[in-house]
C-alpha cells in the first residue's frame, strides 16, 4: 500500500510502498477513506516533537471495514467507521471510571516482540498514535473504530476522529462551559472552530476568536464568534480587556505556544480556567507568576476533548444532519496523499482549516 513516511524531522514525507499485516483477534483492517492533516502532524514533521522513526503520521481518518479479527464483533466488513487516537482498553481504572481517553494500557497495542503491524521488508514503521493514516489502509484495535451511517460524507466524518471530538468535548466534558459564560478561543484552526461552535451551542454569552490570521477569524465569526482579535495587529491582552473587562471564564489554547498559554493565564477572571489543546513542542516550559493561580484561576490539560467517542460521535453527527454543526465547512481543500507536503505549507501560511486527503 501507498503511505506518506517521515524519515527524519524537517524533512519532505516521502510517498512509498510500504506492507501492512492482516487483523490479529481483535484489529480490525480498513480501507482509508478521508484523512485530516492536523497541526499536530505538522509539529513532528518540523521537529518540535519526536517520535521513533521512520513513521507513519496522520490520526484522524474515516473508512471502510475490510477485514475483522476473530474476536471482533463490533464491526463487520462493509461498515463506515471514524477513527480516533484515544483507543481504550475498557478495562483499566481510567475506563472504567468514566475517562476512556486517558486509558494508558498497552493492550490496545501490539506485543513489542510481535510482528509489527506496518513494515517493509524487515524494517517496522512506527504506528503514530496508533492510527498512522496517511496511508491506503489502516490496522487498528477495534476500540479505535465508531461506526457511521454509510450517507456520511467521508472527507467530513474523517474531522470526527481529532478536531471536533477534541473542540466539542474540551467545551461539553472538560470544562462544562455554563450558560452565560465569557469565552476566549486562542487559534482558529480545525480545533479552535470547533470549540467556538460548541460554545455557541451550550450558549456562552461572549465568545472571543483570536488569530493572526484575518481569514480564520472571519470564518470565526460565521462558526459563533461574537468578537475577533487579530493578533498580528493588536495586542490581545489589552483588547480582551476591553470586551471583557471582569476577565474570561473559560480561556481555550488551541496552538501549542509556551507564549500565547502564557498571554491567554493572564487573562482569566477569578475562578477562570485555562485549557490546553495545543502540543507544546519539547524545550519549551510554560512559565507560570506565582500569583497567577491567585483567586482559584485554574489551568489544566485536555486529553481529545475527555470524549467517550462511541457516545459523542454519534451526538456530533446528530448535531451536523440538524444543520446546528459546521462540519463541511471546515474542509478547505480535499487533496490527493501526493499533496501532503503542499498541506503542510499551506497550513504554515494560515491558508487552510483543514486540509483532507481523499483516497479512491
Amino acid at each position: 500500500m501507498k503511505a506518506a513516511v517521515l524519515y527524519q524531522a524537517r524533512q519532505l514525507l516521502r510517498i512509498e510502498d510500504i506492507e501492512i499485516d492482516e487483523p490479529q483477534p481483535h484489529e480490525v483492517l480498513i480501507k482509508t477513506k478521508a484523512s485530516g492533516v492536523c497541526h499536530s502532524d505538522l509539529h513532528f514533521v518540523d521537529g518540535l516533537l519526536s517520535c521513533p522513526l521512520p513513521a507513519v503520521l496522520g490520526h484522524e481518518a474515516a473508512g471502510i471495514v475490510e477485514k475483522v479479527g476473530a474476536a471482533v464483533t463490533y464491526v463487520k466488513p462493509g461498515d463506515h467507521v471514524v477513527v480516533t487516537l484515544s483507543v481504550f482498553c475498557g478495562h483499566c481504572k481510567q475506563c472504567l471510571t468514566g475517562h476512556p481517553a486517558c486509558c494508558q494500557s498497552t493492550d490496545v497495542k501490539r506485543d513489542p516482540a510481535a510482528k509489527p503491524r506496518l513494515f517493509r521488508d524487515k524494517t517496522p514503521y512506527f504506528q503514530f498514535y496508533n492510527v498512522s493514516s496517511f496511508a491506503e489502509k489502516l490496522l487498528l484495535h477495534e476500540n479505535a473504530l465508531v461506526k457511521i451511517d454509510d450517507n456520511i460524507p467521508f472527507a467530513t466524518a474523517a474531522l470526527m476522529g481529532c478536531a471536533v471530538i477534541t473542540g466539542f468535548g474540551a467545551i461539553f466534558n472538560t470544562t462544562k462551559v455554563e450558560i452565560g459564560s465569557n469565552v476566549a478561543v486562542f487559534g482558529c484552526g480545525g480545533v479552535g472552530l470547533s470549540l467556538i461552535q460548541a460554545a455557541s451551542i451550550t450558549g456562552a454569552g461572549k465568545i472571543v476568536a483570536i488569530d493572526i490570521f484575518e481569514n480564520k477569524l472571519q470564518i470565526a465569526k460565521k462558526f459563533g464568534a461574537t468578537h475577533l482579535i487579530n493578533a498580528s495587529t493588536t495586542n490581545p491582552l489589552d483588547a480582551l480587556a476591553k470586551i471583557i473587562p471582569e476577565g474570561i471564564d473559560y480561556a481555550f489554547e488551541c496552538i501549542g505556544n509556551k507564549h500565547v498559554v502564557e498571554q491567554a493565564l493572564a487573562t482569566l477572571a477569578p475562578r477562570g480556567t485555562l485549557t490546553l489543546l495545543g502540543l507544546i513542542p519539547e524545550n519549551q516550559k510554560i512559565e507560570i507568576a506565582n500569583t497567577a493561580l491567585h483567586f482559584e484561576r485554574k489551568i489544566q490539560g485536555c486529553r481529545m476533548g475527555s470524549n467517550r467517542f462511541r457516545l459523542d460521535v454519534p451526538y456530533y453527527l446528530d448535531l451536523y444532519r440538524q444543520n446546528r454543526l459546521k462540519l463541511d465547512e471546515l474542509v478547505s481543500t480535499e487533496i490527493n496523499l501526493e499533496n501532503i507536503n503542499a498541506a503542510f505549507s499551506a497550513m504554515k501560511s494560515g491558508e487552510v482549516i483543514r486540509s483532507v486527503i481523499v483516497f479512491d
